[in-house]
Protein backbone atom coordinates (compact mmCIF):
# COMPACT_ATOMS: atom_id res chain seq x y z
CA UNK A 1 0.00 0.00 0.00
CA UNK A 2 2.97 2.35 0.69
CA UNK A 3 3.93 1.96 -3.02
CA UNK A 4 0.55 2.70 -4.03
CA UNK A 5 -0.13 6.13 -1.98
CA UNK A 6 3.71 7.10 -2.64
CA UNK A 7 2.67 7.12 -6.52
CA UNK A 8 -0.22 8.91 -5.47
CA UNK A 9 1.02 11.57 -3.68
CA UNK A 10 4.08 11.98 -5.88
CA UNK A 11 6.44 11.48 -3.29
CA UNK A 12 5.10 14.76 -1.43
CA UNK A 13 2.83 15.08 1.56
CA UNK A 14 -1.05 15.22 0.55
CA UNK A 15 -1.38 17.80 2.88
CA UNK A 16 1.60 20.84 1.92
CA UNK A 17 2.91 18.94 -1.06
CA UNK A 18 6.67 18.93 1.18
CA UNK A 19 9.19 16.93 0.19
CA UNK A 20 10.52 16.12 3.51
CA UNK A 21 10.67 12.51 4.87
CA UNK A 22 6.90 10.73 4.61
CA UNK A 23 5.19 8.63 7.18
CA UNK A 24 1.75 6.99 6.46
CA UNK A 25 -1.14 8.12 8.44
CA UNK A 26 -4.36 6.15 9.02
CA UNK A 27 -7.28 8.11 9.29
CA UNK A 28 -9.08 7.12 12.62
CA UNK A 29 -11.54 6.16 13.08
CA UNK A 30 -11.32 3.32 10.73
CA UNK A 31 -12.55 -0.60 10.51
CA UNK A 32 -9.50 -1.73 8.02
CA UNK A 33 -7.13 0.25 6.82
CA UNK A 34 -6.75 1.10 3.16
CA UNK A 35 -5.42 4.11 0.33
CA UNK A 36 -8.79 5.77 0.83
CA UNK A 37 -8.54 6.26 4.58
CA UNK A 38 -4.42 6.15 4.80
CA UNK A 39 -2.56 8.91 4.20
CA UNK A 40 1.33 9.99 3.52
CA UNK A 41 1.91 13.36 5.44
CA UNK A 42 5.64 14.91 6.65
CA UNK A 43 6.67 15.54 10.10
CA UNK A 44 5.16 18.92 10.55
CA UNK A 45 1.53 18.17 9.15
CA UNK A 46 1.02 15.23 12.04
CA UNK A 47 2.27 17.29 14.39
CA UNK A 48 -1.03 20.05 13.37
CA UNK A 49 -3.37 17.05 13.10
CA UNK A 50 -2.19 15.36 16.13
CA UNK A 51 -1.92 18.80 18.38
CA UNK A 52 1.38 17.59 19.56
CA UNK A 53 2.75 20.58 18.13
CA UNK A 54 0.78 24.61 18.57
CA UNK A 55 -1.42 25.44 15.05
CA UNK A 56 0.91 27.13 12.72
CA UNK A 57 -1.51 28.90 10.56
CA UNK A 58 1.14 30.08 8.03
CA UNK A 59 2.31 26.35 7.00
CA UNK A 60 -1.75 25.64 7.13
CA UNK A 61 -2.46 27.95 4.44
CA UNK A 62 -1.52 24.16 2.30
CA UNK A 63 -5.20 23.58 3.36
CA UNK A 64 -6.84 25.86 0.81
CA UNK A 65 -5.31 23.63 -2.15
CA UNK A 66 -5.66 20.70 -0.24
CA UNK A 67 -9.51 20.85 -0.32
CA UNK A 68 -9.24 20.00 -3.64
CA UNK A 69 -8.34 16.75 -2.90
CA UNK A 70 -10.74 13.48 -4.65
CA UNK A 71 -8.85 11.32 -1.23
CA UNK A 72 -11.21 11.02 1.21
CA UNK A 73 -8.42 10.70 3.79
CA UNK A 74 -7.07 14.09 2.89
CA UNK A 75 -10.62 15.29 2.71
CA UNK A 76 -11.13 14.33 6.56
CA UNK A 77 -7.90 16.06 7.51
CA UNK A 78 -8.16 18.77 5.57
CA UNK A 79 -11.77 19.45 6.94
CA UNK A 80 -10.97 18.87 10.61
CA UNK A 81 -7.96 20.90 10.86
CA UNK A 82 -10.16 23.72 8.77
CA UNK A 83 -12.80 23.41 12.26
CA UNK A 84 -9.59 24.34 14.61
CA UNK A 85 -8.56 27.34 12.49
CA UNK A 86 -10.39 30.74 13.89
CA UNK A 87 -9.60 32.52 10.55
CA UNK A 88 -11.38 33.86 7.96
CA UNK A 89 -9.79 32.14 5.38
CA UNK A 90 -10.47 29.13 6.73
CA UNK A 91 -14.43 29.60 7.06
CA UNK A 92 -14.29 30.97 3.26
CA UNK A 93 -12.60 27.18 2.58
CA UNK A 94 -14.89 25.05 4.24
CA UNK A 95 -17.89 26.71 2.43
CA UNK A 96 -16.14 25.67 -0.66
CA UNK A 97 -15.60 22.11 0.12
CA UNK A 98 -17.91 19.22 -1.34
CA UNK A 99 -17.66 15.58 0.60
CA UNK A 100 -20.25 13.46 -0.02
CA UNK A 101 -22.48 12.60 2.89
CA UNK A 102 -20.37 9.84 4.01
CA UNK A 103 -17.49 11.17 4.17
CA UNK A 104 -18.49 14.36 6.11
CA UNK A 105 -20.34 11.70 8.87
CA UNK A 106 -16.39 10.11 8.82
CA UNK A 107 -14.78 13.55 9.25
CA UNK A 108 -17.39 14.94 12.26
CA UNK A 109 -16.96 11.11 13.83
CA UNK A 110 -13.48 12.54 14.25
CA UNK A 111 -13.93 15.93 15.15
CA UNK A 112 -16.47 14.93 18.02
CA UNK A 113 -13.49 12.59 19.10
CA UNK A 114 -10.99 15.58 19.00
CA UNK A 115 -13.51 18.02 21.06
CA UNK A 116 -13.14 15.84 24.08
CA UNK A 117 -9.73 16.60 24.30
CA UNK A 118 -9.49 20.43 23.31
CA UNK A 119 -12.15 21.01 25.86
CA UNK A 120 -9.48 20.79 28.85
CA UNK A 121 -7.28 23.39 26.59
CA UNK A 122 -6.92 27.15 27.49
CA UNK A 123 -6.81 29.01 24.45
CA UNK A 124 -6.51 33.04 24.05
CA UNK A 125 -8.82 35.19 21.42
CA UNK A 126 -6.63 33.69 18.52
CA UNK A 127 -7.15 29.82 19.05
CA UNK A 128 -3.40 29.70 20.48
CA UNK A 129 -2.83 27.29 23.05
CA UNK A 130 -1.65 28.97 26.42
CA UNK A 131 0.13 27.44 28.95
CA UNK A 132 0.92 28.43 32.83
CA UNK A 133 4.17 30.70 32.66
CA UNK A 134 3.19 32.46 29.34
CA UNK A 135 2.79 35.97 28.89
CA UNK A 136 -0.37 37.80 27.49
CA UNK A 137 -1.43 40.87 26.12
CA UNK A 138 -4.85 42.77 26.93
CA UNK A 139 -6.76 43.12 23.53
CA UNK A 140 -9.38 45.42 25.44
CA UNK A 141 -9.39 48.17 28.69
CA UNK A 142 -10.65 45.51 31.39
CA UNK A 143 -12.20 47.15 34.48
CA UNK A 144 -11.62 45.21 37.58
CA UNK A 145 -14.67 43.94 39.66
CA UNK A 146 -14.40 45.24 43.50
CA UNK A 147 -11.49 47.33 42.47
CA UNK A 148 -10.76 50.35 41.21
CA UNK A 149 -8.04 49.18 39.11
CA UNK A 150 -8.61 49.44 35.46
CA UNK A 151 -6.31 47.07 33.29
CA UNK A 152 -5.25 48.83 30.14
CA UNK A 153 -5.61 47.88 26.35
CA UNK A 154 -2.15 46.99 25.60
CA UNK A 155 -0.80 45.66 29.09
CA UNK A 156 0.98 42.97 29.45
CA UNK A 157 0.06 40.22 32.15
CA UNK A 158 3.60 37.96 33.15
CA UNK A 159 3.75 34.58 34.36
CA UNK A 160 -0.16 33.29 33.92
CA UNK A 161 -1.60 31.14 36.06
CA UNK A 162 -4.51 28.30 34.44
CA UNK A 163 -7.42 28.45 36.34
CA UNK A 164 -8.28 24.30 37.28
CA UNK A 165 -11.69 23.13 35.70
CA UNK A 166 -12.63 26.60 33.35
CA UNK A 167 -10.51 27.06 30.14
CA UNK A 168 -11.74 30.60 29.67
CA UNK A 169 -10.19 31.60 32.77
CA UNK A 170 -6.78 32.53 33.62
CA UNK A 171 -5.20 34.75 36.55
CA UNK A 172 -2.58 36.76 36.03
CA UNK A 173 -0.84 39.83 38.37
CA UNK A 174 -1.36 43.66 37.44
CA UNK A 175 0.02 46.83 39.38
CA UNK A 176 1.10 44.12 42.03
CA UNK A 177 -2.93 42.70 42.14
CA UNK A 178 -3.79 38.81 41.24
CA UNK A 179 -6.92 39.01 38.89
CA UNK A 180 -8.90 36.42 36.94
CA UNK A 181 -8.82 37.61 32.80
CA UNK A 182 -11.26 35.83 30.43
CA UNK A 183 -9.18 34.06 27.85
CA UNK A 184 -11.25 35.72 25.21
CA UNK A 185 -9.71 39.45 26.31
CA UNK A 186 -6.12 38.37 25.78
CA UNK A 187 -3.59 37.40 23.15
CA UNK A 188 -0.70 35.04 23.62
CA UNK A 189 2.76 37.26 23.96
CA UNK A 190 5.08 35.56 20.92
Amino acid sequence: MEAQLLERSENKCELCQSADPLKLYKVLPQTSSNAENTILICDKCRGQIEKTAELDVKHLNCLRTSIWSAVPGVQVVTWRLLNRLNESWAVDCLEMMYMDEETLAWAKSGLAEDSDVADDVHKDCNGQVLEAGNSVVLIKTLDVKGSSLSAKLGTVVKNIRLVENNTDQIEGKIEGQTIVILTKYVRKQS
